[in-house]
């Protein structure tokens, strides 16, 4: 069963000198997962041109019309935070730009996992009180910072 203790100030501080010069900014996704992004929301525009142009406007106006618009509507929300948001690591702690919340500060942390995945580095936070907070990082720097994190909690003595 994991513990849910705080780092300390002397591994707050371990933690900060493993990491080198900060604050350390980047993109939170890599650009291939951007780019990948736009082209499945200009895909469903496209359709919907073709469909409209091929049964008029009555064509939306079904099920199949209104699905196609929210999942345009949800795709161009996630696609606009995704081409916007920046993941920074400074002296306070961890955030990125998204539509929610996303920041840790290094005295929360109480556990980290780093988790390499195909399309996005991940990040993954614990804290004390309330969910695990995910962090993306889309450069080669970001990606060396959170294996440095993960490696802080994996050595660590409870």
């Amino acid at each position: 069963m994991m513990s849910f203790i705080p780092l300390s100030e002397k591994e707050q501080a371990q933690l900060k000198d493993n990491l080198g010069d900060l604050p350390i900014t980047g993109p939170a996704w890599p650009r291939w997962v951007k780019l990948v992004a736009l082209l499945v929301l200009s895909l469903v525009v496209m359709q919907a041109g073709i469909t409209v142009q091929k049964m008029g406007l009555e064509a939306l106006s079904n099920t199949g019309g209104l699905f196609l618009l929210i999942v345009f509507i949800g795709l161009s929300f996630i696609t606009y935070f995704m081409q916007h948001s920046v993941t920074t690591i400074d002296e306070h702690g961890i955030r990125q730009s998204w539509f929610t919340k996303r920041q840790v500060g290094f005295h929360e942390m109480s556990f980290a996992k780093f988790v390499p995945m195909l399309a996005s580095k991940r990040l993954i936070v614990f804290v004390k009180k309330g969910r695990p907070i995910v962090f993306q990082a889309g450069s080669q720097d970001l990606q060396v910072a959170f294996a440095k994190i993960s490696l802080q909690f994996k050595d660590r003595q409870y």
